[in-house]
C-alpha cells in the first residue's frame, strides 16, 4: 500500500482535530444502557409523576406517559425505564380490544387484569412489538416487563417453565432490536438461564420471602437489581440488601411518588 503524502496527511489531521466529538452519554449504534448493581432508581406508576426524586434512574408507565416527560427526566440526568405489562392483559389498556378472548385466562390478582396465554406469540408478539415500538419512540430508555412468570401462578393455561423461557426470550429480543435494554421482572427460578438475555432485573419482595440471593447472577454479571420490599421495615433488609449489591427500596403497594430508600 502507497504511503500518503505529507499534504494530504495533514489535511486528515486537521479534519480530524474540526470533527464534533459525541456527548459523553452518546451510544454507539447497538449500544444498550446497562445500569450497573447499587444504581439509585425511582419506581412510580401511579399519581401525579413527581421528577425532583435526586435519582439517576426512573422506572415509569409507558402508556400513561409522553415522550415529553421522557425528555423532561433526560434533561434532568435520568435514564428512563418503560414499564409494560407483556405477561397479563390489562383492560383499562388503549390496545385492550386487540387481544383476542383466546389468549384472556385467569385474573392475576390486581383489578382489571388477566394472565395471558404466553404460548401464543403468533398473537402476541405482534402486540408486543407495538407496545415496546411505543416506547423506543417516546424515547425510553429502557422497558421493565411485567408478569413474567405465569407458568408459576393458576394462569387458566397449561403453561410449562420451557414456555416461560420461549416468551421471556422473545420480549427480551423485541426490546434488544429496538435499541432497549430490557429487565427480567421476578421470575426468579429462571434467573441462570436468562441472566445473559436481560441487562437488569427488577424483583419484588425477595427479601420477605427470603430469596434475595437468587438474584445474585445479575450482580455478578455487573447488571443492577431494582428491589422493593412492601410490607417489611427497612431495617429488616437494608443491611443484607446493600451486602448484596441490590438498590432497594421500600414502597407502597400502589407505587405512588412515597419511598424509601435503603
Amino acid at each position: 500500500m502507497r504511503r500518503p503524502s505529507l499534504l494530504v496527511a495533514l489535511l486528515a489531521l486537521l479534519l480530524a482535530a474540526c470533527t464534533t466529538a459525541p456527548e459523553p452519554d452518546a451510544k454507539a449504534p447497538g449500544d444498550r444502557w446497562t445500569p450497573r448493581p447499587g444504581t439509585h432508581w425511582q419506581w412510580q406508576l401511579s399519581g401525579r409523576l413527581d421528577t425532583s426524586v435526586d435519582v439517576p434512574v426512573y422506572d415509569i408507565d409507558g402508556f400513561d406517559h409522553s415522550g415529553d416527560t421522557v425528555a423532561k427526566l433526560h434533561r434532568d440526568g435520568r435514564k428512563v425505564i418503560c414499564y409494560l405489562s407483556t405477561g397479563a392483559w390489562e383492560d383499562f389498556r388503549p390496545d385492550a380490544d386487540d387481544f383476542p378472548k383466546s389468549v384472556i385466562g385467569r385474573g392475576n390478582g390486581w383489578e382489571g387484569e388477566r394472565w395471558l396465554d404466553i404460548r401464543r406469540t403468533d398473537v402476541l408478539e405482534p402486540i408486543m412489538a407495538e407496545r415496546i415500538d411505543m416506547c423506543r419512540d417516546k424515547g425510553f430508555d429502557a422497558v421493565e416487563p411485567d408478569n413474567m412468570d405465569g407458568y408459576r401462578n393458576r394462569t387458566g393455561f397449561p403453561l410449562t417453565a420451557d414456555d416461560q423461557l420461549r416468551y421471556n426470550r422473545l420480549v427480551a429480543r423485541l426490546a434488544h432490536e429496538r435499541g432497549l435494554a430490557v429487565g427480567l421482572k421476578n421470575d426468579l427460578d429462571q434467573i441462570p438461564e436468562l441472566v445473559d438475555d436481560f441487562d437488569f432485573a427488577v424483583n419484588e419482595q425477595c427479601a420477605q420471602y427470603g430469596e434475595c440471593a437468587k438474584l445474585t447472577p445479575f450482580v455478578e454479571a455487573d447488571k443492577a437489581v431494582f428491589h422493593v420490599e412492601y410490607e417489611l421495615p427497612t431495617d429488616r433488609f437494608c443491611a443484607d440488601s446493600r451486602r448484596l449489591k441490590l438498590s432497594s427500596l421500600l414502597k407502597k403497594y400502589e407505587l405512588d411518588a412515597w419511598r424509601r430508600a435503603c
